[in-house]
């Protein structure tokens, strides 16, 4: 009978896990919405934005335009000193979100390293300082707080630190990194040079905009293109990344939900069979009893 209350015990708590999963698959589901909406909103102007400064810097790396004389252009093969922001949610019970934007980090300071190049990590979100700080690998800059409730001013704040920095001719390159929404069910992990700002590698793949590119144009109008770029892809991809994690934590909730219902069917199971079991030792006993008074 002690089994019987054992299996019964875990039948009422699974079923408590199942209440509260499915309760936080509800609520992942509401708050993708809204993120979802903001970042759909907001990818089609971070797509033009990088193509018009990618287009940009084709031009101005391919004809050797004269007069225009910007560090944002300037493509750098063999940098020294290298600025690697990064963003993880800074909750969890989301998957292998953060799992993919750390093995990429990883990637790529295997590969720098491996070129005696240094790495200045930019860690946004708990879960990324949290895997660096346990592997006792140095952090250059942390913050917290601002992946889960992202706005332009703080994303502004945070990528006008690292331009500036490249500016002075402290660091030579920055690197953006975030797993993405995808759809519904999926994300998609997203890796952009920021600055030196990336031209179009073949010349077929220059769009046939009206741009031109002239040796007398204002380099502080330039300039301040960038800096635009540079906020709002740094704003994008901590609005993308919110999207994402709550895409991934709907999918994770909806299978430990899933999950807890199949345990459930196999304790009941394993239940009504020890209830069998226990009936029968019973009748036995009874019938024993009888057989032994004739």
């Amino acid at each position: 009978m002690a089994n019987l209350k054992d299996i019964k015990r875990k039948i009422g708590s699974v079923k408590n896990t199942q209440k509260t999963t499915r309760a936080m698959k509800l609520v992942s589901t509401a708050k993708l919405m809204k993120a979802k909406l903001a970042a759909e909103r907001s990818r089609e102007y971070a797509i033009k934005i990088n193509d018009v400064l990618s287009e940009i810097s084709y031009k101005i790396n391919k004809y050797r335009v004269g007069g225009i004389k910007s560090r944002f252009f300037d493509i750098n093969d063999n940098p020294k000193i290298v600025d690697i922001i990064f963003i993880t949610a800074d909750k969890g019970l989301c998957g292998g979100f953060n799992i993919q934007t750390i093995k990429a980090v990883n990637k790529l300071l295997d590969k720098y390293e491996s070129k005696k190049t240094k790495i200045r990590l930019k860690a946004i979100g708990k879960k990324g300082i949290a895997y660096y700080n346990f592997k006792s690998i140095k952090m250059y800059d942390k913050k917290v707080g601002i992946s889960s409730a992202p706005t332009y001013d703080k994303a502004s704040e945070i990528i006008n630190e690292t331009i500036n920095d490249f500016l002075d001719k402290k660091t030579d390159k920055v690197i953006l990194i975030h797993n993405g929404y995808k759809n519904m069910i999926s994300q998609e992990l997203k890796i952009l040079d920021l600055v030196p700002i990336k031209s179009f590698e073949e010349p077929s793949s220059v769009s046939t905009s009206m741009i031109e590119v002239e040796p007398e144009d204002n380099t502080k109008l330039l300039d301040e293109l960038a800096k635009k770029y540079f906020e709002y892809n740094m704003y994008y991809s901590l609005i993308d990344s919110l999207a994402a994690e709550h895409s991934a934590r709907m999918q994770a909730m909806d299978s430990a939900t899933n999950n807890a219902s199949e345990r459930v069917q196999e304790l009941t199971l394993e239940y009504n069979k020890a209830r069998q079991g226990s009936i029968t030792t019973e009748l036995i006993e009874i019938i024993s009893g009888v057989e032994a008074q004739k």
